[in-house]
C-alpha cells in the first residue's frame, strides 16, 4: 500500500508549495498589484492565520466524508484558486485566491495523516506519516526554490499557473489510484471531538506547538536577510544556502519518524534542545564557512523533524479523534508562525538581525522544559 502513501506526499508538496511559494513571489506581485511589498506581505498572514483560526472546526465537519472524494475535491479547490492567482487583477481578488486554499490546506493536511494511519497501522504511525512529510520537505527544498525560478523567469503569474496545472493532475491521480478507505464512526460526532479540547495534557500538546514553531520561524522568516546583510551574500549564494536548509531536513524528517514512533515528547525535547545549538552558534558562526554550514545543518535538520514530531505527537495524544486532534497542532503551528515572524520583526527593529538567533533560542527553550513538563504530566512511563 505504498502508492496512496507516495501520491498523498505528492499531493502534500503542491498544497504545501502553495502556502509557502508567495513568499519569494512578493516583490513581483506587489509592483503588478501596485501595493507595498508589506501590504502584500498581508497575504502570507492571511493564509497562516486563517488555517490557525478555522482549521479544527473545519477538519472536525469534514472528517464525516469519504476521504478520497474528500481529497479530490481540495486538490480541484487549490487547482482553481491558483488558476484565479494567476489571472488576479488586484489584491483583493489575490486576496480571495489565497483564503480560500488556507481553508482546505489543514483538512487535508489532517485527514490525510490520519489516512496513512489507518494504511499501515498506529505502530507505524510515524513513519507513514515521514512518508507524506517528504513532499512538505520537498516543497521546501524544491517547490519553493523552482517556483521563485519560475515567477523570476516567467513572471509570478505562470508560477501559479504551474501550481494549478499540477493540482489537477493530482487530483486526477487520487481518483484513479486512492482507494476508498472507511470512515471513522466517532469522527461523525463534532461533540466528541471538541471534547478531547477540556484535556490539559492536550492542551499542553498544543501551547508546545505554538512555542515550536514561533520559535522556528522567529528566525526562519528572516533567514534570507540575515545571509545577505550579516553574512554579505549575493541572492544567488542565498539561494543555495536556502536549498541545502532545506536538503539537511531530509535527514531530520527521516530521523523524526523513527524517533516519534518511541516517544513523542522525549523526541521533542531532545530535537529542540539540538536546534537550541543551531540557533545559538548562527551568527557567532556568520562569518565561517564551515562554522556557517555546520549551525544552518543542524537547525535545518532538527526544524523538519519538528514538523514531523509536533504532528504525530498530537495524533498519539489524541487517538480518539486523531484527525482533528492533529488539526490543533496545524492550527498551533500557523499560529506560531504567524507570532514568529512578529516576534522576528520586533527584535530586528530593537536589537537588529543579530539578536535573532538568541530570541528564536529563547522560545525554543521553554518548548524543552514545556515537553519536560507534560511528560511529568503522564509519569515516567509516558509515550505520548
Amino acid at each position: 500500500m505504498l502508492l496512496p502513501i507516495l501520491l498523498l506526499a505528492a499531493a502534500g508538496f503542491t498544497v504545501l508549495t502553495t502556502e509557502f511559494v508567495i513568499v519569494g513571489l512578493l516583490p513581483g506581485i506587489a509592483r503588478d498589484l501596485a501595493v507595498s511589498v508589506p501590504q502584500a506581505g498581508l497575504l502570507v498572514t492571511l493564509f497562516a492565520f486563517t488555517v490557525a483560526c478555522f482549521g479544527p472546526f473545519l477538519t472536525a465537519w469534514c472528517a464525516r466524508f469519504e476521504r478520497k472524494r474528500l481529497f479530490v475535491g481540495i486538490l480541484l479547490l487549490f487547482a482553481a484558486c491558483n488558476a484565479l492567482a494567476a489571472i488576479a487583477p488586484n489584491i483583493y481578488v489575490m486576496g480571495l485566491a489565497r483564503l480560500l486554499p488556507a481553508l482546505g490546506l489543514p483538512v487535508f493536511w489532517s485527514l490525510a495523516s490520519e489516512t496513512a494511519v489507518d494504511i499501515v497501522g498506529p505502530a507505524y504511525a510515524g513513519r507513514a506519516i515521514s512518508k507524506i512529510s517528504f513532499g512538505v520537505v520537498c516543497a521546501t527544498v524544491f517547490g519553493i526554490p523552482v517556483g521563485t525560478l519560475v515567477g523570476d523567469a516567467l513572471g509570478w503569474r505562470a508560477a501559479f499557473a504551474l501550481l494549478a496545472v499540477l493540482a489537477l493532475a493530482k487530483a486526477l491521480l487520487l481518483h484513479l489510484y486512492l482507494p476508498r478507505t472507511p470512515r471513522h464512526n466517532q469522527a461523525t460526532s463534532l461533540r466528541g471531538q471538541f471534547g478531547i479540547l477540556r484535556s490539559r495534557l492536550l492542551q499542553g500538546h498544543v501551547l508546545l506547538s505554538v512555542l515550536v514553531f514561533s520559535g522556528m520561524f522567529t528566525v526562519y522568516t528572516y533567514l534570507a536577510d540575515i545571509l545577505e546583510r550579516l553574512a554579505g551574500f549575493d541572492g544567488a549564494r542565498v539561494g543555495w544556502y536556502l536549498m541545502g536548509f532545506g536538503a539537511v531536513g531530509l535527514i531530520g524528517n527521516s530521523l523524526g519518524g523513527r524517533a516519534v514512533d518511541r516517544h513523542p515528547l522525549l523526541a521533542s525535547a531532545g530535537f529542540c534542545a539540538l536546534m537550541l545549538v543551531g540557533l545559538i552558534a548562527l551568527v557567532p558562526s556568520i562569518h565561517s564557512t564551515y562554522g556557517l554550514i555546520g549551525a544552518l545543518a543542524i537547525w535545518g535538520a532538527t526544524q523538519a523533524a519538528l514538523f514531523l514530531v509536533s504532528h504525530v505527537r498530537l495524533i498519539k495524544a489524541a487517538p480518539q479523534a486523531p484527525a482533528f486532534a492533529a488539526s490543533l497542532n496545524i492550527a498551533g503551528g500557523n499560529l506560531g508562525i504567524g507570532l514568529g515572524a512578529i516576534i522576528g520583526g520586533r527584535v530586528i527593529d530593537s536589537v537588529g538581525l543579530a539578536g535573532l538567533g538568541y530570541a528564536a533560542a529563547v522560545l525554543i527553550g521553554a518548548a524543552v522544559l514545556l515537553a519536560l513538563g507534560l511528560m511529568r504530566m503522564r509519569g515516567p512511563t509516558a509515550t505520548s
